[in-house]
């Protein structure tokens, strides 16, 4: 590190770590050309990603592009709701009351310890399923209008698909709940307890304390580690492909078996990840800093 700088020099350890993954990468590349029995083609990939609608001549989303679409949809609600369960649990974790303790803590080991595969055929055979037709909503989706329509093909998905997204949102919601409570618990234990004794001296009830004390005083401790499982969400995501939602990886699915293109296609999918998860990481870290110059402002 330069002293008054800020800025950490660049020492001989970087510069031979990075010769190692040039040299890598040129070696890995170099094999891919020359030993590996595959015709390259990426002609292919545009017309995938955007398209021109052959009846309007307008350039529409392809394939690829309404599986970014899709998984940016899903990730929000399945945060939204991730969130929602974090904060209910986190409290619950830190309770006066052992038997809510307890509960919190049998949730979160529960869903911790449970494969999130295993989690999204549970929440599809026998809650989506169920649930929606127990609540009547495949029967609501398939009678109402196409303005209707539309704003759910909007904010969700496809109507005739809506029972596997809501699937595939209450499996991550539970799933990325349970790491969420964690990190809210971690970061409501942080909070000095004075800080609590002089809410509950001012007279605020134990909701308002946390609303208006704790939990604004936490966010600061647990902002990283929030967006982290935030893009930790649109990861694990993927998962949801098993039970067809139309996601990224689904679409990618789909787009290999018919073209045969395997290494375009997933290189093409990993670079769509890297922009999704690096602009949240951007975003995250230009959050991070306003809230420290506010901080210490």
């Amino acid at each position: 590190m330069i002293p008054g700088s800020g800025r950490r020099q660049f020492t001989t350890l970087d510069a031979v770590l990075l010769v190692a993954i040039v040299v890598g990468g040129a070696v890995l590349f170099r094999r891919v050309r020359t030993d590996l029995v595959y015709n390259w083609d990426w002609s292919i990939i545009p017309q995938y990603l955007f398209r021109r609608d052959a009846e309007s001549g307008r350039l529409t989303a392809g394939a690829l592009i309404l599986g970014v679409l899709t998984t940016i949809r899903l990730t929000f609600w399945s945060a939204m709701g991730a969130l929602v369960i974090g904060v209910f649990v986190g409290v619950l974790r830190v309770s006066r009351n052992r038997a809510v303790q307890l509960f919190g803590r049998i949730y979160t080991e529960v869903v911790r310890n449970t494969p999130p595969l295993v989690l999204v055929f549970i929440f599809f055979y026998f809650v989506g399923n169920q649930l929606t037709v127990a609540l009547g909503i495949d029967s609501w989706i398939r009678n109402a209008g196409p303005g209707t329509r539309r704003v759910i093909g909007i904010l969700f998905s496809e109507p005739q698909r809506f029972a596997e997204f809501l699937s595939a949102v209450f499996t991550l919601a539970v799933y990325e709940g349970a790491y969420m409570a964690e990190i809210i618990r971690a970061g409501v234990q942080s909070v000095p307890r004075g800080q609590s004794e002089a809410a509950y001296s001012s007279g605020l009830t134990r909701f308002d304390q946390y609303r208006f004390v704790i939990l604004p005083q936490a966010l600061k401790t647990i902002g990283p580690a929030l967006a982290g499982q935030l893009i930790s969400t649109v990861k694990d995501s993927a998962i949801v492909a098993v039970i067809s939602v139309q996601e990224l990886t689904f679409r990618g699915l789909e787009l290999m078996s018919a073209t045969f293109r395997t290494f375009e296609v997933w290189i093409t999918i990993t670079a769509l990840y890297l922009i999704l998860t690096g602009g949240l990481s951007l975003g995250a870290r230009a959050l991070e800093k306003r809230m420290h110059s506010r901080h210490h402002a």
